[in-house]
């Protein structure tokens, strides 16, 4: 299995939110937002920062999927 951050960036989209003011709002490095950009894993302290920005709940920013 691999994780999936494609409802983060449509959650992004939806907010008008950009990629570069959720990494400097909430003081994301430069190589965890390159992670989140190619779908690997990044630490769960991350996942709940980004949550804690948005409001929501972690299932709402990413999502477990199956490779085929």
């Amino acid at each position: 299995m691999k994780i999936s951050y494609k409802k983060l960036w449509m959650m992004l989209i939806q907010r008008d939110i950009t990629k570069v003011t959720l990494r400097r709002d909430i003081g994301l490095s430069a190589g965890t937002m390159s992670k989140l950009n190619k779908g690997e894993e990044v630490a769960l302290s991350i996942l709940l920062r980004i949550c804690d920005y948005l409001d929501c709940d972690i299932g709402d920013i990413c999502e477990a999927v199956r490779e085929a």
